[in-house]
């Protein structure tokens, strides 16, 4: 499984990155949260995926399945679900929660899924929503994606962990964990009850352990990283690889 992250920002995104930076990525200046996997399934669908896709030598076309982890602003814009399904191709299937409004859009063909039911996306790939500590209005979810012997926990938008989430991830030992990063290295946030801070991830973390979630062979990630709530990049590198975790950034690719 390879996946590449096309943005790893939370919704205070500069109003500018695409005019600043319309022909790279930029580590500083993160745009809306997106990942790319296998070059073919898609996670949330921002303003800025379309020009993300394009940077990484992406057809929106070769897109097949997009996964949404909720429906706020910086995950989900209709202009670009329309731009992915646009022109002669197969049909975009999109998968989201089951309550989730979603409007009509050509070119598309809804697949509304059950928290905690495994859907088989393809030969190779299967998944798992599970429940998100977040705003219930934007339908959250959190994504368990298996493919090749691989696991992958995609936790974006989303504060500490459910209890129902927590025990279905019990004695998972996922491949790769990437965990909602939105607030900096500090106390005292008001996000508490949907995004995480640095030190709320260094206290899970080791609950994760215990229970077999995560193991010495799991690589973790933040992302979703507000710009206005931490460090430059390097130096929020250095904060959390002291912690054993690592950073996310923009065109990033990992190979599980």
């Amino acid at each position: 499984m390879v996946i590449q992250f096309l943005g790893t920002g939370a919704a205070d995104y500069s109003a500018t990155i695409l005019e600043d930076f319309p022909e790279q990525f930029n580590p500083n200046t993160r745009r809306a949260s997106a990942a790319l996997l296998d070059r073919r399934y898609l996670i949330d669908a921002g303003p800025h995926v379309i020009n993300s896709l394009q940077i990484a030598g992406m057809n929106p076309a070769d897109i097949t399945d997009l996964f949404f982890t909720h429906l706020h602003k910086d995950h989900y814009q209709p202009a670009s679900i329309q731009a992915l399904a646009a022109g002669d191709r197969p049909p975009l299937r999109v998968w989201l929660r089951e309550d989730a409004v979603f409007p009509e859009i050509p070119g598309v063909e809804l697949h509304r899924m059950h928290l905690h039911e495994t859907y088989r996306i393809s030969n190779a790939l299967t998944l798992t929503g599970l429940p998100a500590n977040h705003d219930q209005e934007s339908y959250p979810q959190h994504l368990l994606i298996e493919a090749n012997g691989k696991k992958l926990y995609y936790a974006l938008d989303g504060a500490w962990v459910i209890n129902s989430t927590f025990n279905a991830l019990r004695n998972a030992h996922l491949d790769m964990l990437v965990l909602d990063g939105t607030c900096g290295d500090y106390v005292g946030d008001f996000r508490l009850g949907e995004h995480n801070s640095i030190p709320m991830i260094r206290l899970m973390l080791p609950s994760f352990r215990t229970v077999g979630i995560i193991d010495d062979h799991t690589t973790v990630y933040i992302s979703h990283l507000a710009r206005t709530l931490h460090k430059f990049h390097e130096e929020t590198v250095a904060i959390c690889e002291a912690s054993g975790f690592h950073v996310a950034y923009d065109g990033l690719t990992v190979t599980l």
